[in-house]
C-alpha cells in the first residue's frame, strides 16, 4: 500500500526512490510487524484472559506444566494480524506471490482458529477432529498448489539439495507434492509448539533464512550465479518474509519463559503452512527439511512413538512424545530445553544456507 503510495512520488521527490528497493521495504516489514505485536501484546493478553481462553494442560504431561493451565491461548493471531498488515503496507501488491502466501497464512489460520474457538471457547475437549482437520489442510493446500502452477514462468521441477543437475519435472503431479509440503510443515510446527517460545524461535529462524532464499530466487543475476532457479517475482517474498521475522520477535517478547500467552493452533498451523508455501514458490521445497529440520525431527519422534507403541503393544521409544517433554521428563529445566533446540535451529539454517554454495 505504502509502496503504490509513495513510489510514484520519486519522479518529483528522489527520496521516494528508496522505495522501489526490496531491501528497504523489508527493513521496514519487520519493524512495522514487530511494533505491532509489541504494542498490540498487553491488549491481545487482556482479551483473551477476559473471554477465558486458557490453555488446556495434559494430564499425563510433564508436572511442571500443571502451573500454565489458564495461560491465554489463541495469541497467534496477533502474529496473522501483524504480518498481513505489515505485507499489506510494504509489499508490492500487485504480485501474485504475495497474495498466495497471505492465503496460506489467513487459510490455516481459520482452520487452527476454528480448532481454537472449539476446544477454548466451547469447552469442547477435542476441538476439530484429527480426519476433519487433515481433509481441510489437504484441500486447501492443493488449491494453493494450483495457483502456484499457474504462475506464468513457474516451472515444475524440484530442486535437489547440493545437486545442481538433479531436477526431476513432476509436471501437474507438482501440485499434491507442494500440498505434501504445506501440510507436512503446518502440521510438524504445530506438534512443535509445546514449551514457551519453543515454537517461534525456530519459525523466525525458518523465515529469516528463507528471506535470502526468496530474494536470491527473485534476483535474476544471483540466481544465474548460484545455479538455482530463477522464480519471476518471488524477491517481493522477502518482504513477507520480513514480517514474519518482526511479528515472531514481537509474540516472543510475551512468549518467551515463562509465557504471558501461547500461539494456539490458529499460529502454528498458519505459520507452517507459510514457510511450506515459501519453500514451494522459492524452489526450496527439499531444503525445507533442512531449514525446518527441528521441526522435523519433533513431528518423526511423534510418528516412532505411536508405530512403535502399535507394533510392540505398549512399549515406548521416549518416555514422551514430542521430543521436548522426552527431555523434559529426564530432567532438563525447560529454558535449557528451548535454549538447546533453538542452537540446532540455528546450524540447520546455516547448514540448508551453504546448499546455495555446494551444488
Amino acid at each position: 500500500m505504502l509502496y503504490h503510495l509513495l513510489y510514484p512520488l520519486h519522479t518529483a521527490f528522489s527520496a521516494f526512490n528508496v522505495f522501489r528497493y526490496i531491501t528497504f521495504r523489508t527493513i521496514y516489514a519487520v519493524l512495522t510487524a514487530f511494533l505491532i505485536c509489541f504494542v498490540l501484546g498487553p491488549w491481545v493478553i487482556r482479551r483473551l484472559q477476559r473471554m477465558q481462553v486458557g490453555q488446556y494442560i495434559r494430564e499425563d504431561g510433564p508436572q511442571s506444566h500443571h502451573q500454565k493451565a489458564g495461560t491465554p491461548t489463541m495469541g497467534g493471531s496477533l502474529i496473522i494480524f501483524a504480518v498481513a498488515l505489515s505485507t499489506l503496507l510494504w509489499a508490492d501488491l500487485t504480485n501474485a506471490y504475495i497474495w498466495i502466501v497471505l492465503s496460506a497464512l489467513l487459510g490455516f489460520g481459520t482452520i487452527g482458529f476454528v480448532d481454537d474457538y472449539l476446544m477454548q471457547v466451547k469447552k469442547r475437549s477435542k476441538g476439530l477432529s484429527a480426519r476433519g482437520k487433515l481433509v481441510l489442510q489437504t484441500v486447501l493446500a492443493l488449491l494453493i498448489g494450483w495457483w502456484v502452477v499457474c504462475q506464468q514462468g513457474f516451472n515444475t521441477q524440484v530442486t535437489m539439495p547440493f545437486f545442481k543437475d538433479i531436477s526431476p519435472d513432476l509436471g501437474w503431479w507438482y501440485i499434491p507434492f507442494a500440498a505434501f509440503v504445506i501440510v507436512g510443515a503446518s502440521n510438524a510446527v504445530n506438534l512443535t509448539d509445546g514449551l514457551d517460545g519453543l515454537a517461534i524461535g525456530p519459525v523466525i529462524i525458518a523465515a529469516g533464512t528463507y528471506m535470502i532464499f526468496a530474494y536470491v530466487a527473485g534476483h535474476i543475476r544471483m540466481a544465474d550465479y548460484l545455479q538455482i532457479h530463477y522464480v519471476v517475482g518471488s524477491g517481493e517474498l522477502t518482504i513477507f518474509c520480513g514480517a514474519l521475522v518482526g511479528a515472531g520477535l514481537g509474540f516472543l517478547w510475551f512468549n518467551a519463559y515463562p509465557a504471558q500467552v501461547f500461539m494456539g493452533d490458529v499460529g502454528s498451523l498458519s505459520m507452517g503452512a507459510a514457510l511450506g508455501t515459501l519453500a514451494v514458490v522459492t524452489k526450496q521445497e527439499i531444503v525445507l527439511a533442512l531449514v525446518g529440520g527441528l521441526f522435523v525431527i519433533e513431528a518423526l519422534s511423534v510418528i516412532f512413538q505411536v508405530g512403535f507403541f502399535k507394533m510392540t503393544k505398549g512399549r515406548r521409544i521416549f518416555r514422551m512424545a514430542p521430543l521436548h517433554h522426552h527431555f523434559e521428563l529426564k530432567g532438563w529445566p525447560e529454558p535449557k530445553v528451548i535454549v538447546r533446540f533453538w542452537i540446532i535451529a540455528i546450524a540447520l539454517a546455516l547448514l540448508s544456507m551453504s546448499t546455495l554454495k555446494l551444488r
